[in-house]
């Protein structure tokens, strides 16, 4: 009998343990959905309809970089790449072909599809071709050229497409401190921004002409080869400079470039536009830089060097110069043209503007601290 129960009692105790285990493994798979069940209902309350919308893209950048991010995208449509190439006639089978010469920035002027860039990058070259940030490119004939202000003017036919002008602003209240932005193609790297800050003012560089281009802005904006005709812009987005050079024994960005500023742009590119080369009336002078009129403290425009043979020598006007002890002698002082007042350089290139040159003017003096007038004629610009 004993034998019969001991086979029966091992049977009972096997199915005990079968439905033991059955029963425990059901209740953690029912705990694990209902922790997976819990954890999906944070995770869909995390992400939300509401919560979502709350979260702004724009919130990860800095006020500082939105306005840097916008003046970018305003600009860059403005900002082109040239390339220039020479024709040359092989030697044998007298066909012709194109060798590519160099590359550099330029920007638009106007409407009319006039393009602004410096003329070292243009010079010498047969063809240029302009690219636009959206990889449109263009044949482009050169207009006028400037070699003693390192400028010239291309133009582009642009009829299928509507351009984009850079807003010109003034150089001439511009501080040592302030941010500027360069947008340009160095080493062919299209569309290419660095910032920085003006580091100085009223510096002096050598144009391909060979003649100093005075009151350049000086920035440690990086500005390498290729940047060259691209613009410099102030935190409104507005033109303040066209980069022109660096200082640097390597010939790459070494923390100082240079640009010249916005206000000889402006009066020398409707020149270039209509006469192909500078053909305002001049006074034959070198004038003193705004910074320099504000630290004296007086009203006008110093005279700083006199241009021989020049109208201004020919009229007798006197140049600031340093005496054998080394004191400095001021020149004189313009403060109007026929009456019209000239309160800064400004002043002078929008009189300037109503005369051509031959036209003869009263101008009217400070020397010595004394009032006087002089009889001028105005030259033509070489």
């Amino acid at each position: 009998m004993k034998n019969i129960f001991k086979p029966i009692i091992w049977i009972l105790l096997l199915f005990a343990g079968f439905f033991f285990g059955t029963s425990w493994q059901n209740r953690q798979v029912a705990s694990n959905e209902k922790n997976n069940n819990q954890e999906q209902k944070i995770l869909v309350s995390n992400q939300s309809p509401t919560n979502a919308q709350s979260v702004d893209p724009e919130d990860r950048f800095t006020d500082h970089e939105v306005a840097t991010i916008n003046l970018f995208e305003r600009a860059a449509p403005s900002v082109v790449f040239i390339t220039t190439s020479n024709v040359r006639r092989d030697y044998w089978s007298r066909n012709l072909s194109e060798i590519p010469r160099g590359s550099g920035s330029g920007f638009v002027w106007d409407e009319s599809g006039h393009i602004i860039t410096n003329y070292h990058v243009i010079q010498g070259a047969d063809k240029a071709t302009v690219t636009f940030s959206d990889q449109t490119t263009y044949p482009a004939t050169l207009v006028g050229a400037a070699p003693e202000k390192d400028l010239a003017v291309l133009r582009i036919e642009s009829d299928d497409m509507e351009l984009q002008p850079i807003p010109v602003g003034a150089s001439d209240n511009l501080r040592v401190g302030q941010s500027v932005f360069a947008i340009g193609n160095p080493f062919g790297l299209d569309q290419t921004l660095t910032t920085g800050v003006i580091s100085a003012l009223g510096r002096e560089i050598e144009s391909v002409g060979k003649v100093p281009i005075r009151d350049v802005i000086q920035t440690d904006a990086a500005i390498n080869p290729g940047n060259s005709g691209g613009p410099l812009l102030d935190s409104q987005g507005k033109l303040i400079g066209v980069n022109t050079a660096i200082y640097s024994p390597s010939g790459a960005y070494a923390g100082v470039g240079f640009s010249i500023p916005s206000h000889v742009v402006d009066w020398v590119v409707p020149d270039l536009i209509k006469y192909g080369k500078i053909n305002r009336p001049t006074l034959g002078v070198e004038l003193a830089s705004p910074q320099v009129m504000r630290r004296i403290g007086m009203e006008g425009i110093l005279i700083i060097e006199v241009l021989k043979g020049g109208a201004a020598e020919k009229s007798g006007l006197q140049p600031t110069r340093y005496t054998r002890q080394g004191s400095i002698v001021l020149g004189d002082v313009i403060t109007a043209i026929n009456g019209e007042k000239v309160k800064n350089r400004g002043e002078l290139i929008l009189i300037l503007e109503k005369y051509k040159p031959g036209d003869r003017v009263t101008l009217s003096i400070t020397r010595d601290y004394e009032p006087a007038e002089v009889e001028l004629t105005f030259d033509s610009m070489k």
